[in-house]
């Protein structure tokens, strides 16, 4: 199957603190997913949501997710995917990573003694790096999504 038709990748830009704006209230509850409970009356904390998700902002950068692939590491197409190039892209992380030259996002795994791009989507055979051309651009560590139906 062509590249075009797996997860790729689009550079949105870096994870620049400036501008971010003040940190947001956290509720001083959990929320169910299952059956509703009453919600605390209290704050717990503010919390600032760019400081949660990016960790090193010198080595993180946001990627817009293209296509299906990775549907069930719950990665939709359009969504934005936070990636920090320091961290170690260690079999089981899903990673971006550049194979002959397209960009796209699999999860990585060894198997048998040979390391492998997967796709969380059945449709999709799993790809082996052996004899590729590839270079990891990162580690995805947070996935953002919007759930009311919006192009991004």
């Amino acid at each position: 199957m062509p590249l075009s038709h797996r997860t790729r990748v689009r550079v949105v830009g870096w994870a620049a603190s400036e501008g971010v704006g003040p940190p947001r209230p956290l509720m001083g509850c959990r929320v169910r997913a299952g059956f509703p409970s009453p919600a605390d009356d209290h704050l717990e904390a503010e919390i600032d949501l760019h400081a949660h998700v990016v960790k090193r902002p010198a080595a993180t950068y946001f990627v817009r997710a293209e296509g299906d692939s990775m549907l069930g590491d719950g990665i939709h197409h359009g969504d934005l995917l936070v990636v920090d190039r320091s961290l170690e892209p260690l079999p089981g992380r899903v990673i971006v990573i550049a194979l002959e030259g397209e960009p796209t996002v699999k999860r990585l795994e060894r198997r048998d003694g040979a390391v492998w791009l997967v796709a969380s989507n059945p449709h999709f055979a799993p790809i082996p790096l052996a004899g590729r051309e590839c270079e990891v651009w990162g580690v995805v560590t947070h996935v953002v999504h919007d759930l009311l139906g919006r192009a991004p």
